[in-house]
């Protein structure tokens, strides 16, 4: 590695990958979102499918991991401006990262029910 340098594979290296990552299926989501959004104009039917096609189980995982994504990357981006902006943010950044990652996951236990409470009622019952 050479010196000076700040990801050495380690966390920091985990969080940048998770930050590109999040990053391009959140650019793909806004992609579908305004593809599906101008359908209505085209063909009201086919739009009325597909948003009925979005009420399935399935599709609430699948909206459960667009919020996941969307809170790391915010949640993330936050610690990388500290890390670029803040004079001890580089010497702090495994700490913030682990504060990230203990939001988050309190962030996506609150978020449970309210994303997911559809589908379960609809596989489960009410």
């Amino acid at each position: 590695m050479p010196a000076g340098t700040l990801y050495r594979g380690r966390e920091g290296m985990w969080s940048w990958v998770a930050h590109r990552v999040t990053g391009v299926l959140i650019f793909f989501f806004l992609f579908v979102h305004v593809l599906d959004t101008a359908l209505v104009r085209v063909s009201p039917e086919a739009y009325d499918t597909v948003v009925a096609t979005y009420k399935t189980p399935i599709v609430a995982l699948l909206e459960y991991g667009l919020v996941a994504a969307v809170l790391f990357h915010a949640l993330n981006g936050l610690r990388v401006i500290a890390v670029d902006f803040w004079l001890q943010g580089a010497r702090y950044q495994k700490q913030m990262l682990w504060t990230v990652v203990a939001v988050w996951v309190v962030l996506m236990i609150g978020a449970l029910y309210p994303v997911l409470g559809h589908a379960t009622r609809e596989l489960f019952g009410s």
